[in-house]
This record gives structure tokens, sequence and C-alpha cells, in this order.
């Protein structure tokens, strides 16, 4: 009986974690690694697992650094059954289709590079075949409902409040005499955040997996994120122009149509046209409204009392190019909630090339900029930007909200896991190495935790004695 972790280790991508029980493999997680391109590189090496020989998958939640390879499992071999929330389905429908059809065309732009210079030619991840095949053997649960998926293994998912059917997995294993229990954090949300429950807290376990995304950093106060949120809307108002809304398509995009709605009057937006210009991200939407039983209680009071989380008589949403070049017409009082979020692709790019140039425009920031990306190159004050090989000026006001992080940060973290009545070891997993360096000596310190760093050896959990010894 143990459990390895394939994946997510000392890095923020790519979760997968396999159980060994009795014969029987399950995975946790299969998601596709992300980042620097000797990186993405790597989803191409074989899984270390035979993947034709595993039981089940347990998904955690949509996310496609968690999902995204599970339509390669299927090309490798895999033919059971992929347990996660119904929520987490439905978004996955829509995230690997997308996933697919960027592989596509990445392997197309990088195979005209391979051609030029003699190499060998690639062939794209998967294709929308292979997404729809892993689809079909998705099995849904709702949280709290407890199932046996094998002979001596059961689940449960429990809210995570990262995104819309996010979960925490607890599991159950039973060989012979000897029962563990293995809980899988999964992704915890920010608390308090729009919409969403708090992540749900669990208070028994033999080991924990958890996540360390932020786990070196505390987040701002929310009323100092509301405070600028005003302010920003305060600068916008004395000087309206077009305004630009770069925005992750799950979670992100929901968590601000939420806040337009709610602040509605106050803001003034009766005075714009708001556009959702991202067929994912509408999909995405469409979601996150037929879920309403997951709301909060002030969300789903908002819901009760206004019909809809996010319905407003001047939202607009761009489904086909042609809707998305029109607005490029506008002028001004032009609200474009787009993707990508770090300005990378998407629609958005072309949205920044018709508007970043105006003095009146303005570019509001809500997420986290990677290096080298052309959101954090705004963010850092550039004068120009390179767009389709022409140099743009740049004369927007660009603004930045910090805070709304869609990851709890140290505090939830440490609270998440002082909540189990004992003190069960720990493995931390995604997260950056000297992050979890940071969240380990923390949970030392404060909780005499017996804390740890995951790689890929495996752990075992019929001798986790060995593991409270803190090396």
């Amino acid at each position: 009986m143990e459990i390895q972790s394939c994946g997510a280790t000392r890095e923020v991508t790519g979760s997968c974690h396999l159980i060994t029980i009795a014969g029987k493999r399950i995975l946790l997680d299969c998601g596709l690694i992300q980042g620097r391109a000797k990186d993405e590189a790597r989803n191409r090496d074989p899984f270390p697992f035979d993947a034709a020989r595993l039981d089940a998958v347990i998904l955690s939640h949509a996310h496609i650094d968690h999902s995204g390879r599970l339509p390669l499992l299927i090309k490798a071999g895999f033919t059971g059954p992929i347990y996660t929330h119904t929520a987490s389905a439905e978004l996955c429908a829509t995230l690997l289709k997308d996933s697919a059809y960027l592989n596509y065309k990445n392997t197309q732009w990088e195979n005209k590079r391979r051609q030029r210079q003699g190499k060998k030619l690639l062939e794209p991840l998967y294709d929308r075949d292979d997404a729809a095949k892993a689809l079909g053997q998705f099995e849904t649960l709702e949280y709290r409902q407890k199932k046996e998926i094998a002979e001596g293994i059961s689940i449960r998912l429990s809210d995570a409040g990262h995104i819309v059917g996010s979960s925490i997995v607890e599991i159950w294993l039973t060989e012979g005499s000897q029962q563990r229990k293995v809980v899988f954090s999964g992704d915890l949300g920010h608390r308090g955040t729009a919409i969403l429950k708090d992540f749900t807290m669990i208070d028994d376990a033999d080991l924990v997996l958890m996540e360390s995304t932020y786990g070196n950093r505390l987040h701002r106060p929310w009323q100092e994120t509301w405070d600028e949120i005003d302010d920003i809307v305060a600068q916008i108002r004395k000087k309206p122009g077009n305004v630009l809304i770069p925005a992750f398509s799950v979670g992100r995009t929901q968590n601000i149509l939420y806040m337009f709605a709610r602040n509605y009057e106050k803001w003034g937006l009766n005075k714009w046209q708001i556009f959702l210009d991202s067929p994912m991200a509408i999909e995405a939407t469409d979601i996150y409204l037929r879920h309403h039983q997951l709301y909060d209680t002030e969300a789903a009071q908002f819901w009760k009392d206004k019909g809809s989380l996010m319905g407003m008589p001047n939202l607009h949403f761009s489904r086909t190019s042609k809707d998305s070049m029109a607005i490029n017409k506008i002028q001004d009082g032009a609200i474009i909630i787009a993707g990508s979020g770090m300005m990378t692709g998407g629609r958005i790019k072309h949205h920044i090339k018709h508007n970043i140039w105006r003095s009146n425009c303005h570019l509001i920031v809500t997420g986290y900029q990677s290096h080298g990306t052309m959101g954090r190159k705004l963010v850092e004050g550039a004068k120009k930007i390179r767009l389709w090989g022409e140099r743009v000026r740049v004369k927007a006001r660009i603004h930045t909200i910090g805070g709304l992080s869609a990851h709890t940060d140290q505090r939830g973290l440490m609270d998440w896991y002082g909540n189990f009545k004992s003190r069960p070891p720990v493995f931390l997993v995604h997260g950056e190495a000297s992050t979890m360096e940071v969240l380990k000596q923390k949970l030392r310190d404060d909780l005499n935790a017996p804390a740890h760093i995951a790689d890929n050896r495996s752990i075992d959990l019929l001798n986790l004695e060995k593991y409270n010894r803190l090396e």
C-alpha cells in the first residue's frame, strides 16, 4: 500500500499521484506540465507507470494542470472510469477540447520551424477526438457522496472553494486488516472569494497531500482590494474610454461579472456596453450559472433576489470572430473582458492592438503576469510593445488589482492542515521548491507537524511512523 507523486513535485503544474494497493492502481489527477518550452516538452515523455493497468482516475478539478494529460492517458491504454464532481466534468468538456486545439496549433507552428531546420516533425499531443474519448470515461459525483470505486477503495469529494466543482479528495484504503485514509487537498481556494463557498475542513487522515502554491505569502485583506477597485473605477469615470480586462476564462471571469452585477448602480455601469469576448469563458460562465447550489450564502441570496448571478441588460456575449471584430469599431464606452489572462494570445491581443495607443484607454490587470509575457511588460511600464511584428505605442492607463488570487495563502493552508485532530504526516505538492521549504518549516515550527516535500519516491502507507521523524 503506497502512494507516489509522479508530477507537481517541486513545481506547480503537472499534478499526478499514483496510489497502489493490493494490485490495484488509482491515479489522482493527470495534469499537463505548463511553463517554459523545455518544461512543456516533458508532456511527450512516457508515463512512469503502465496506463493500461490503472483501475481508475480521481480528478480534483478541471484546470488543465490537473486534467490536461487525461487524453494522453487514454491514448496510452487507460480504459477505466474517471471520477470527478459533476461541474468539473462539464468544465472539462470545454477545457480539454480547447487544450486539444491549442496543442494542434502550437504543433503546427513548431513544425514550420522544424521543417526549416530539417528536423523531425512532431505529432500533436492529442486531438479533439482523443479529448472526446476521455470525456466518455467520466463518472460524476456530488460533494459528500461516499463511493466505493474498487474493492477496498472508497472516495468522497468535498468543496475546495477554488473553482466551481473543485474538490478535496478523501480516500479510504483497506488491505486485509490494514486500513489507511489519505486526504488530497487538490487546490484550495482563497477564502472570501466571491460566488463559491470557502474550502471544507477535514479533521481526520493518516496521510495528507497538500498543495503549496502560495505557502510563502499572505494575501492582502479583502477590504484593501475593494478599496483599490473603487479607486480604479473613479479614475475611469473621470477619463472614460474603452476598458480592457484580460481575464482567465474559468473563475476570474465569472468573479468579475458577478462583481459588476453587484455594483452595477454604484459604479454607473449602465453607461457602458459590456462584452464578454471569449467562447471558452462564455461556456464556463454557463456552467457557473447552472450550479447555483454551490454558491456561498451571499451569492445564493443575490441569485434568488435577481434571478441571475451575472445578469446585466448591457452584457453581450461575443461568440464568433465576427462578433469580436465588431467591437473594434467602438471608440469609447466599451468594457471588454477577454482572454488570455496574461495577454499571451487570444482575442485580448486584438483589442490591445486597437486600443492600447489611445490615451483614454484603460487596461485593468486582474491576475498574476509571468515573466516574459506581454502582461508583465505592461505592468512594468513598457512604453512600446510588439504585436504581430508591429511596434505599438502604449498610451493607455494600466491599472492592477491585487488580492484576487484563486488559491489560498499560507494562513489558509496552515488553518486547513491545523484542523486535523492528530498531526498526520503531510507531504507538500503543487508549489515551487523555495515556497515548499518555507511552508514546510512553518508547519514544523508552528504546528509541530511532520511536514515533508514530496518527490518521486513512494510513500509506504503501512509504515507511516517513519514519516513522523523530522530529518
